[in-house]
């Protein structure tokens, strides 16, 4: 006897048989005979007692369609069946609809969702296809039912719920000397260790670009300079062996003899040796400048997850104070400042400098030269970003400055914000680590909700109580997750769990993950503080200390309870300052819809990121530095600091160490910065001209804006998506 039902959606729900009744009855009035009391009662019962004590929906219909073709009403049976297709159309109408705006490549928000994806090409379709369907597949099948309903109904969103079903973890920071010194097979060749520079760039992008094809989130290298810089040394000495062969000389004893820099001088007036060894260092430099040169334009044109996305990809650099380390940064920010191409700006990979007192911030510190150049390309090209070691919050207390590995000690920072450095389960460093998943509260719609209460206390009081529910279920759906996640093959990332992540050297190939995958972390975001205090107070953090304190004691105590869960179920908790791009609009559509347009709250159809002061609020840079900086200690799974710059900021590479300053004097973790920068879509040429409407150089007037749309840049705006677009047209200079 039938007991309950499983629902399509997954609900388990008691069987209820006038649900069958109801269905035969409207199929029977569709027949000239009509309705059939007796025979709709004896379908019925014949279904209910024999059927098991646990039925699925289709199954229940599937023997209604059997006992009305065994009945003397067959022309019910195909009225009913009629029905039933008509009810599965109807029920795949919705995704009909994305499919054709896919198809036809329409600019929209489920077309636009990532812009770092073509969804206009086949491979960027079929990824679409994929991710539509498979969404759908993990509310029914994979979530709770209270994560289901929180997500329904605008409270939580999942990232990258698409890729729930392959296990998938978000990013890694690439220990590449792992795969420099011992090569790596991907796919059906395999990589020889790295001999040369040029080896060394190329293997470097191979493996980023392998590892996002198994990874959902970003790649990144966190001591590019560190891991490159042997092989500037290789690469010189295969110089002077190359001089010994042609002049029959013997110079190997200048393979290993310090070098104080290496950097191209003219060879008038040098004889012997001493002309020998600066041709040799000539030539090596070149070398190195053609190897980052191929790196950067590699990095913006080959292409990941079949063809439709070029990698996401972070490099951090700047503190190996060695000749060979510093040769990689000085020609690797040359590379850049050229620009690709045409000169255009490169998109990926996006750089990071770190910047350290004693190493290369402070007059007299031994990449102080480098620092400043890297503000200089910073000023044109919007990279590199800058990660703040000084903040209290990243300082390591192994960290030494005689440590050729020091690095390891060095906190990474990776594309808009991702941070992981702390660690319960082993070495407190980012090298080999990553995020594992995060989820996003709207914590925006929990404050709408409390608007009603009238004593500002209780109004508040009610906001925590439901923040702490919220938190709650946030971090039983991570691991739900996590547990779903660790029951994945080593085998089923190649290259990710077998080279890169931290302690899986160790798997076998049919081993889980288990083991190796707590060293990565879960990261509970939120997104629109400054609209949540709005909403309680009137007023945002940046116009208000009131709302200010506020925000700080809400950030506080999500920092408080990912702290206890981490000891609860014994997982790397964090908080993340959400990077909202495709998240910035879905939360306030299903705001606006349920509660209306609210002044300041949802009257714009995006909600701020983060921590943020909003992008329309006139301040200065000093006024948003020192209302965001508190926030950054808290949010350890990844924060940032951004500011515009008004004018043409080549010329005004101070411009870019000001803001460093900024984030150095008000402990800070991470920063960049935005400055007007047009892009000719027709010729490549850039300008930071206000209002261009014609290129100067080919005289067309397809002009873009070369833009960041959350902390990396992309080519052209057309892949931006209506809440972005809107966000980008409200920013204001801070000055």
């Amino acid at each position: 006897m039938i007991q309950t039902v499983l629902k399509r959606d997954g609900r388990v729900v008691g069987y209820n048989e006038e649900k069958i009744k109801a269905a035969i009855r409207k199929a029977m009035l569709t027949t000239p005979l009509g309705e059939d009391e007796a025979l709709i009662q004896k379908i019925s019962d014949r279904i209910g007692i024999s059927g098991r004590e646990q039925m699925t929906v289709e199954e229940i219909q599937d023997r209604v369609e059997l006992e009305l073709m065994k009945s003397p009403r067959k022309e019910v049976a195909k009225r009913y069946i009629a029905y039933r297709d008509q009810r599965s159309i109807a029920r795949r109408a919705k995704t009909r609809d994305i499919f054709l705006e896919i198809i036809e490549a329409k600019n929209n928000d489920i077309t636009r969702e990532n812009a770092n994806m073509n969804t206009d090409s086949p491979a960027g379709m079929m990824m679409k296809f994929a991710s539509e369907t498979t969404k759908p597949f993990v509310d029914d099948y994979l979530l709770s039912a209270e994560a289901r309903d929180a997500v329904r109904h605008g409270y939580l969103h999942i990232h990258d719920k698409d890729y729930y079903p392959t296990k998938s973890l978000t990013c890694v920071q690439h220990p590449l000397n792992h795969i420099l010194d011992n090569g790596f097979v991907a796919g059906h060749g395999e990589s020889r260790p790295a001999k040369r520079i040029e080896t060394a760039s190329v293997i470097a992008c191979i493996s980023l670009e392998t590892a996002q094809n198994e990874m959902h989130g970003g790649q990144a290298i966190p001591a590019f300079d560190f891991y490159l810089a042997p092989y500037v040394r290789s690469s010189y000495i295969e110089e002077l062996k190359k001089i010994e062969a042609l002049a029959g000389v013997d110079l190997s004893h200048l393979y290993d003899a310090p070098v104080d820099d290496f950097l191209k001088r003219p060879l008038d007036g040098l004889e012997g040796e001493e002309r020998w060894r600066q041709h040799a260092m000539n030539c090596t430099v070149s070398r190195v400048h053609q190897s980052m040169e191929a790196f950067i334009h590699n990095m913006n044109t080959i292409h990941s997850r079949g063809g439709n996305q070029v990698v996401f990809s972070s490099i951090n650099y700047g503190t190996d104070t060695s000749a060979e380390g510093r040769c990689v940064i000085r020609e690797l920010l040359q590379s850049t400042y050229e620009g690709v191409g045409n000169g255009a700006t490169a998109i990926f990979p996006i750089q990071i400098w770190k910047k350290k007192r004693g190493v290369n911030y402070l007059p007299g510190d031994p990449n102080y030269d480098l620092y400043r150049e890297a503000c200089k390309v910073t000023a044109r090209r919007f990279f590199p970003n800058f990660v703040n070691l000084d903040a209290t919050f990243n300082q390591h207390e192994l960290w030494k400055a005689d440590d050729p590995k020091r690095y390891m000690y060095e906190v990474a920072t990776m594309g808009c914000r991702t941070r992981v450095f702390e660690n319960r389960f082993g070495d407190k460093t980012s090298v080999g680590r990553g995020n594992l998943s995060f989820s996003t509260i709207n914590i925006v719609r929990l404050a709408i909700e409390c608007m009603p209460v009238c004593n500002p206390q209780e109004r508040i009081e009610l906001f925590f109580k439901k923040l702490d529910d919220m938190l709650e279920l946030t971090a039983r759906q991570l691991c739900d997750r996590y547990n779903f996640q660790k029951t994945a093959l080593a085998k089923q990332f190649p290259l990710l769990m077998n080279r890169l992540w931290v302690g899986a050297d160790k798997l076998g190939k049919d081993d889980t993950i288990e083991s190796v995958i707590n060293q990565g972390t879960l990261g509970i975001g939120f997104i629109g503080l400054a609209e949540c205090l709005v909403a309680l107070t009137g007023k945002h953090h940046g116009e208000s200390e009131e709302a200010q304190q506020l925000g700080l004691r809400i950030v506080s105590h999500m920092r408080s309870r990912v702290n206890e869960f981490s000891e609860r179920y014994n997982h790397n908790f964090s908080v993340l300052a959400t990077p909202a791009e495709g998240l910035s609009g879905k939360f306030t559509t299903k705001d606006r819809k349920t509660f209306g347009i609210l002044p300041g709250i949802t009257d714009k159809v995006y909600y701020t990121n983060s921590n943020h002061v909003p992008v329309y609020y006139k301040c200065s840079p000093a006024h948003k530095a020192r209302v965001e900086a508190p926030y950054h200690e808290l949010t350890r799974g990844g924060h940032i600091f951004y500011v515009e710059i008004d004018g043409d900021a080549t010329h005004n590479p101070q411009a870019i160490a000001d803001i460093v300053d900024l984030m150095d004097k008000n402990n800070m973790g991470y920063c960049s910065v935005n400055h007007n920068r047009n892009r000719c879509m027709d010729c490549g040429y850039e300008d930071a001209q206000e209002n261009l409407t014609e290129c100067p150089h080919c005289h067309g007037h397809n002009i873009d804006k070369l833009q960041r749309i959350t902390g990396y840049l992309v080519g052209t705006t057309d892949r931006w998506n209506s809440a972005k677009l809107a966000e980008l047209k409200d920013r204001v200079v801070h000055k």
